[in-house]
């Protein structure tokens, strides 16, 4: 095997290899000519696409700049807001996708490219708190250790939009602790809780036990806390569970289910709630039922039960043909 070795240094700076472009570029003696010479440019990006997002990026980019008219302090405060947010990312936090996610940029994205379909499950944000080390559970199993909170049983049905059951599809969930943290928030994380990975059985069912979630303020320690302290607003979200899924043929859905009552769903901090996912929990007062259902200590438990209908990748595709005609 070879032996890995550094690669020195440069011993120059390196241009990257594109001449000149040969447009007419006056020279920027004047705020409009810099924008214009801009949008000249944005016309060699490689393919339509690329080019209609760099024109409209830099045209709104501009306009905000000129009709704001911000100063050259509050340019240099948000390059330093967001240098901020980049360094507070980690490998489990993602305080860009918390940026994103306060100022509506991801319900807008989601809303826009997932709409639902022929009676399909509304999407929802996916949030900063998704880890791709959720654990493999069984039919009935708990995702959540033992004192994480008020027990909470959670089933239902996968379906196709003509009612037929959707066998072996994938389901990721994840929720916060009756503290109102997300195991990724713990100063220790030995493993992975209040998270796992389920599969449906033949029939379309899947069911899991959990922890009723609670509302809980989103990470008010960074960039993204004081920008909201800047703009007066709240940093809750409202109770919720997370869901991701996977099935073969069908459309990846990515949602969350919120319960009823929390005071938080009209102004959630990321606007991820639908009414269409707002739920109901039952209250299951059944010493047997909840040892039946695998609750160590017994008593009583809240019951939550949905039914989750996936577009199929071709009513996706029709849909998404339709979009882009409009």
């Amino acid at each position: 095997m070879p032996e890995h070795t550094t690669p020195a240094p440069p011993t120059k700076a390196v241009s990257n290899g594109i001449a000149p472009p040969e447009l007419d570029l006056p020279y920027p003696d004047r705020p409009e000519i810099i924008t214009s010479n801009l949008l000249k440019l944005t016309e060699l990006a490689s393919d339509q696409r690329k080019r209609l997002i760099f024109k409209n990026l830099v045209t709104h980019l501009h306009q905000f700049i000129s009709e704001t008219g911000i100063t050259t302090e509050e340019w240099m405060n948000t390059i330093q807001f967001l240098t901020r947010v980049g360094k507070t990312c980690t490998p489990i936090r993602q305080e860009f996708i918390l940026l994103s996610d306060v100022l509506g940029a991801s319900a807008l994205v989601d809303a826009l490219n997932h709409p639902a379909v022929g009676g399909t499950t509304e999407s929802s944000v996916l949030g900063p708190f998704f880890t791709d080390d959720a654990p493999d559970l069984n039919a009935g199993d708990s995702i959540a250790s033992e004192g994480s909170g008020e027990y909470l049983f959670v089933e239902g049905y996968v379906r196709s939009t003509s009612g037929n059951p959707i066998a072996d599809a994938l389901i990721e969930t994840w929720e916060t602790d009756s503290h109102g943290f997300y195991d990724t928030q713990k100063a220790i994380r030995d493993i992975p809780d209040c998270r796992g990975r389920l599969r449906t059985d033949k029939d379309g069912k899947y069911s899991y036990r959990a922890v009723v979630p609670v509302s809980y303020p989103i990470p008010a320690d960074g960039p993204v806390g004081d920008l909201l302290q800047l703009m007066g607003r709240h940093n809750m979200r409202p109770n919720h569970l997370h869901l991701v899924i996977e099935a073969a043929g069908y459309h990846k859905l990515t949602t969350a289910l919120y319960p009823e009552g929390d005071q938080f769903l009209a102004s959630d901090a990321v606007f991820g709630v639908k009414k269409s996912l707002i739920v109901k929990f039952r209250d299951v007062n059944d010493e047997a039922e909840a040892r039946r259902r695998g609750f160590p200590k017994g008593g009583s438990f809240k019951l939550l039960e949905f039914d989750i209908v996936l577009a199929s990748k071709e009513e996706w595709s029709a849909t998404q043909a339709q979009l882009q005609k409009q």
